[in-house]
């Protein structure tokens, strides 16, 4: 009777263990709260985390609760120095399990632009969804806009870095 014991421990140790490894390569994509309000940003492509049909929505809330910064800084667009606030996108590409390189990001009238994910924690890049303390309009650059700290180093004042700062975003497409 004792050896059944011992038997019968070892083959339940031997199921959890194969288990264990088995049921990882079957596991679906990690799942994201859904958002609450209107959507204004879909994230698809190469993600690993999703709360619709292969995509990640978020409100402006969800983007709100994310980490956070500011960045006060010159810009081509305005005249004087003003100050934008947002989630950091190095933080976002986390959340959603990004695994690529780059994102395709697409403007509220279609415009694309690739952007190097690479460029979010080297420069702190923020999509940003206020200046100077307020929520930004459709018809002023809104609701989200892709910010460099423009200021903080001469080669981010460049055409380069400002094709990247696209406005209106709607979708982000990770490949």
């Amino acid at each position: 009777m004792h050896n059944k014991k011992l038997v019968g421990g070892w083959v339940a140790t031997a199921t959890l263990l194969l288990f264990s490894f088995i049921v990882p390569a079957f596991a679906q994509d990690a799942t994201l709260q859904k958002p609450q309000g209107d959507v204004i940003l879909t994230i698809d492509g190469n993600i690993g985390a999703t709360n619709g049909d292969g995509v990640a929505d978020f409100d402006l809330a969800m983007l709100e609760a994310l980490k956070s910064a500011k960045i006060r800084t010159s810009t081509p667009w305005f005249d004087d120095a003003v100050e934008f606030e947002g989630a950091l996108l190095s933080e976002l590409m986390t959340l959603v399990k990004a695994d690529g390189d780059e994102l395709v990001v697409t403007a509220l009238n279609d415009y694309q632009a690739p952007v190097p994910i690479a460029d979010f924690a080297e420069h702190g890049t923020i999509l940003a969804y206020k200046r100077d303390g307020s929520y930004m309009p459709i018809s002023d650059k809104g609701p989200l806009f892709i910010v460099y700290p423009y200021d903080s180093d001469p080669e981010l004042n460049t055409q380069k870095y400002f094709s990247r700062s696209v406005w209106q975003v709607r979708r982000f497409t990770v490949r």
